[in-house]
């Protein structure tokens, strides 16, 4: 399966005339999704009701999954890749396969694509119709992931987008939107930093952040 089978490509003309994507969701599992998060909505409301846990409590446990354990986890993936040119190369062709090498997986990972950002293509990750998003290795996703004004502007205007996040690409560079899905999740590898040659794993994850596996940033030596 070509790449222009399952993303949208916004620097090429036609890109909305390709042929409907196998990954794109149906609306039963966009359904799905909304019930799930109206169940956790009512779940939480409950625990907070019953004063079983405390609304700051849940507010920072939220908090910590979504910035600190679940993208440290795509980091530890990302700076395997850029110091292992083999299992850089099995985390593009399998990420699935790849990162559970690491002890990553489950639930929202199960079908895991990395795409590489190069000095020539710079990939953005989005979920159109809800917020899919691969827990295993980003953790929860962040409001404004979810948000409808970026799940909409991304996809006609992802250079203005980009630009917004403070990430400025020259006219030269493509630019590729994935569309996550119940189907497929992303994972962008994004461009090693100059000036870290020698640098150990430890180090590198700790400039790997979230946003520059979802795309919207570059990462950036300290």
């Amino acid at each position: 399966m070509s790449e222009h089978d399952h993303r949208h490509d916004h620097d090429h003309a036609h890109a909305h005339e390709a042929p409907p994507s196998p990954y794109h969701r149906s609306e039963r599992t966009s359904e799905r999704n909304a019930e799930l998060t109206e169940r956790v909505a009512k779940l939480e409301a409950l625990l907070t009701e019953k004063g079983l846990v405390a609304k700051d409590a849940l507010d920072k446990l939220v908090d910590v999954y979504e910035h600190d354990l679940g993208p440290m986890n795509g980091a530890k993936v990302v700076a395997r890749a850029w110091v292992d040119p083999a299992f850089k190369q099995r985390l593009l062709e399998n990420a699935t396969s790849a990162v559970a090498e690491l002890g990553f997986g489950g639930l929202q990972g199960e079908h895991l694509v990395a795409v590489e950002n190069t000095p020539q293509v710079h990939n953005v990750v989005v979920c159109t119709l809800c917020s899919c998003y691969p827990w295993p290795v980003l953790g929860l996703p962040p409001a404004w992931y979810k948000d409808a004004a970026y799940r909409s502007r991304v996809v006609i205007d992802p250079r203005g987008v980009l630009r917004e996040f403070g990430t400025e690409l020259g006219d030269d560079v493509e630019v590729r939107v994935w569309d996550s899905s119940a189907e497929v999740r992303y994972l962008v590898l994004p461009e090693r930093p100059a000036g870290t040659d020698g640098w150990n794993e430890e180090q590198l994850a700790a400039i790997v952040g979230r946003d520059a596996m979802i795309g919207v940033t570059r990462a950036l030596p300290a």
